[in-house]
């Protein structure tokens, strides 16, 4: 079932950041976050200043329906406009917003710069009790239950597949449930990059020798010193 925004900010054709909708209380929050009012004698709706270049007009619009969902208005911003949305070649809209939390928590895990900073993130996902592994063998349980609702083959099936999904999930979590502690203690504090990682490997690694000794029954490719017999007549 859909819900009805309670304020919908977008831009328009013409470059404008409008907003449309809401009380006193959503007015007062626009107004806050920069938004001023335009009318016209039957309407009236708020617009952001002109001329603040597209970059700051984002962060303003952004700003204000983050202001408006924390009070608990239902809030339609245009995903052009939301600077929080991260966009992939493949949804390039950026909806499949969960999946971006998870690619958003592995860029900063990548860019942790100590074990124990690391450690951290591994926890959000392997954490027993609120970690993404339990929370996602969770959500497939729930849809086994949801195809079950169907009670035909079909729903049957498919609730096969949801539970082996969850036990799959729940048997991960309990194998990894200790990752964080050994991320944590793999010491040195601070964690070298894969570049610097590299670059150890490469100054301590043994050097191929470059001379060759030929094995014994290899023939010499160094002609014999030992005069040969002369030909008898």
């Amino acid at each position: 079932m859909s819900t009805t925004p309670d304020v919908v900010i977008t831009r328009e054709p013409d470059g404008n950041v409008i907003a449309e909708g809401g009380d006193k209380l959503a007015v007062t929050l626009l107004k806050r976050a920069g938004f001023v009012i335009e009318t016209t004698p039957r309407s009236f709706w708020y617009r952001l200043p002109w001329d603040m270049g597209e970059k700051r007009e984002n962060q303003m619009a952004s700003h204000a329906a983050r202001m408006l969902t924390a009070v608990g208005y239902q809030v339609e911003l245009d995903p052009g406009l939301d600077v929080t949305r991260i966009i992939t070649p493949t949804d390039p809209l950026g909806r499949r917003v969960y999946g971006q939390q998870i690619l958003s928590l592995t860029d900063q895990l990548n860019g942790a710069e100590t074990y124990a900073g690391a450690a951290d993130f591994v926890e959000h996902v392997v954490d027993p009790n609120d970690g993404v592994l339990v929370r996602l063998s969770e959500f497939f349980e729930a849809a086994a239950v949801q195809a079950n609702v169907a009670d035909t083959d079909d729903g049957w099936d498919l609730s096969h597949i949801f539970e082996d999904a969850a036990a799959t999930l729940t048997s991960l979590a309990e194998d990894v449930r200790e990752a964080g502690r050994q991320m944590q203690s793999l010491g040195p504090p601070q964690k070298r990059s894969w570049q610097e990682g590299v670059a150890s490997y490469y100054a301590t690694a043994p050097r191929a020798s470059t001379s060759v000794t030929p094995a014994a029954d290899e023939p010499s490719a160094t002609p014999p010193t030992t005069p040969r017999p002369g030909r008898s007549r």
